[in-house]
C-alpha cells in the first residue's frame, strides 16, 4: 500500500487530498478514513489503498501511520500566555493590520514578505484565543 502525508482536508466538505513521495495527488474522501476519524491534519504521515475514480486516483481505507501531536485542552491551558503578554501581541497584530488595511485601501495586495508573517501571527494568536 502507498504510504504518503495529507497535503489538505477540509471536514465541513470532507475530502481532501494526500500526496505520495512519486505519483500524483490522490483524492480522498471521508469515507475512506479510519472509523471515528472525523478530519485529517495536513502533514499527517498515511497509508492507503488506490482505485481509479472518474476523475483520477481515488484514496480507499486510510491508515494513519503518524497521527500529529496533539495537546489536550487542560495541558493548554496551563501553557497559555498571561493577558498582560497577550495585550502586547494583539496590540502589535493591530498594527499589522492597519498596515495591511492600508495597502489595499491603496488598491494593492500586500507584499509576501508582509503578508506572510502576517498570516502566521493571525494563526497563532487564534491558536492562543482556542486553547
Amino acid at each position: 500500500m502507498p504510504v504518503g502525508k495529507v497535503k489538505w482536508y477540509d471536514a465541513e466538505k470532507g475530502f481532501g487530498f494526500l500526496s505520495q513521495p512519486e505519483g500524483p495527488d490522490v483524492y480522498v474522501r471521508a469515507e475512506a478514513l479510519p472509523e471515528g476519524t472525523g478530519a485529517l491534519k495536513a502533514g499527517t504521515r498515511v497509508e492507503f489503498g488506490i482505485a481509479q475514480g472518474r476523475k483520477g486516483d481515488q484514496a480507499l481505507q486510510v491508515r494513519v501511520l503518524d497521527a500529529p501531536a496533539s495537546v489536550s485542552r487542560n495541558q493548554s491551558k496551563a501553557q497559555r500566555k498571561k493577558p498582560e503578554e497577550m495585550v502586547a501581541i494583539v496590540e502589535d497584530l493591530i498594527r499589522l493590520l492597519d498596515n495591511v488595511g492600508e495597502t489595499y485601501r491603496r488598491g494593492r495586495h500586500p507584499e509576501a514578505k508582509t503578508a506572510a508573517p502576517t498570516a502566521k501571527l493571525l494563526r497563532a494568536l487564534a491558536n492562543e484565543l482556542e486553547s
